[in-house]
């Protein structure tokens, strides 16, 4: 069966590429591969109702909803993320997480590195990492009697604030002052000592993890924001729904993949997780058809920071049995997994990598709702009989 283009269907809707894929990820559009094609193709007369139709407010999927938010914060064009029209790709290599918060949340560039020495914080020896950073949020909000200051100044204190308690109740490592959001996590998570590659690394995954436009816990995050709640209400509501096993959780079961036992081949693995999950973790990604441009770059800077490393080797292993077998690329998922694998940290490490690196992305987003008549987000229930 022939069909169209990525390209032609984009155009014939006049919508990008990304407003395609993100069809597809929503149930709007389907699409398929011809055998020995890595193409997508598209329903001519499925994209011809869709452009009769115009623009879906509702997905053709039962429960699916198509929400539309417009936003100066992150672009997923072109193989790229942009972060206020900046490749977040190039911010990666050249700017510390700091420096990306501070964009994000104010559209101004800061010269030089700027630290977040986090507030002093007594946290009982209580569960995982995710629970400490869960509970380090609670304090402070507990302990901040403006935390209900809305203004740009205020949410941009409390979330260095929140950020900078979060990286040091993630690790048990007593805090070593002045120190970046990257240090204060290896040195909290990580069994390896730090260099500068690894901590290179480690800076990069939590830049291309700020924010990607509006993942579930952004949606989330804006929608407390929307109700005006304070900078910690709104981080906590985002960590409700990126606490689900289909967000924050996707990286550990990525790494339970790299690190399954060898004997079986990638392949056996592969086929194993496979069958267990339905699809393979860390790999595919909706609006990335060509492959996630985030993992190649935090993968070459992982093997980078790891030369040699066996799990490097295994993971390589994988990916081009994946390529080979299933006509799939690696997503951020499997290189953030990849990162605290090698640097020996423990299995939840991804997730709570990501939810910090996240935390500025959902205040970024709080600060845009702070700008927009409150509680929009009112959506219409439809009573089933």
């Amino acid at each position: 069966m022939s069909g169209l283009t990525a390209q032609e269907a984009a155009d014939r809707l006049g919508v990008k590429l990304a407003t395609l894929y993100a069809y597809v990820s929503r149930g709007v559009l389907h699409r398929w591969r011809e055998p020995g094609s890595r193409q997508s193709r598209f329903d001519p007369a499925e994209i011809e109702e869709l452009a009769r139709r115009g623009k879906p407010r509702r997905s053709s999927v039962p429960l699916a909803l198509d929400l539309v938010v417009h936003s100066r914060l992150t672009e997923i064009v072109d193989q790229d993320v942009r972060y206020r029209g900046v490749s977040a790709l190039e911010l990666a290599e050249s700017a510390s997480f700091e420096e990306v918060a501070g964009w994000l949340w104010t559209a101004q560039r800061t010269d030089g590195r700027p630290s977040w020495p986090p507030p002093l914080l007594q946290l009982p020896e209580v569960g995982t990492a995710r629970d400490r950073l869960r509970l380090a949020v609670v304090l402070l909000s507990a302990g901040d009697p403006l935390r209900a200051d809305l203004s740009l100044p205020g949410v941009v204190e409390r979330g260095q604030r929140v950020i900078s308690a979060m990286a040091a109740a993630a690790g048990t490592a007593a805090y070593r002052a002045p120190a970046s959001i990257a240090g204060q996590l290896w040195a909290g998570l990580a069994a390896l000592p730090p260099t500068s590659e690894r901590l290179g690394a480690l800076n990069a995954a939590l830049v291309l993890l700020a924010d990607h436009e509006l993942a579930a816990s952004t949606v989330a995050a804006r929608v407390a924001a929307s109700a005006r709640a304070d900078p910690y209400s709104v981080v906590l509501a985002g960590m409700g729904a990126m606490a689900g096993s289909l967000h924050g959780g996707a990286p550990r079961r990525a790494r339970e993949l790299l690190e399954a036992p060898v004997e079986a081949g990638p392949r056996g693995s592969l086929a194993r997780f496979a069958e267990a999950y339905g699809h393979l973790p860390g790999f595919g990604h909706p609006l990335y058809p060509g492959g996630d441009p985030r993992a190649r770059l935090l993968l070459r800077l992982t093997y980078r920071a790891a030369p040699g490393a066996a799990l490097c080797a295994q993971a390589g292993a994988v990916i081009s049995a994946a390529r080979e077998t299933a006509g799939v690329e690696p997503n951020v998922d499997l290189a953030l997994a990849l990162l605290t694998a090698v640097a020996q940290m423990p299995p939840d490490a991804p997730e709570v990598i990501f939810t910090v690196a996240r935390a500025a992305g959902w205040l970024a987003h709080a600060l845009e709702e702070y700008g927009e008549p409150p509680l929009r987000f009112r959506a219409r229930a439809v009573v089933r009989a």
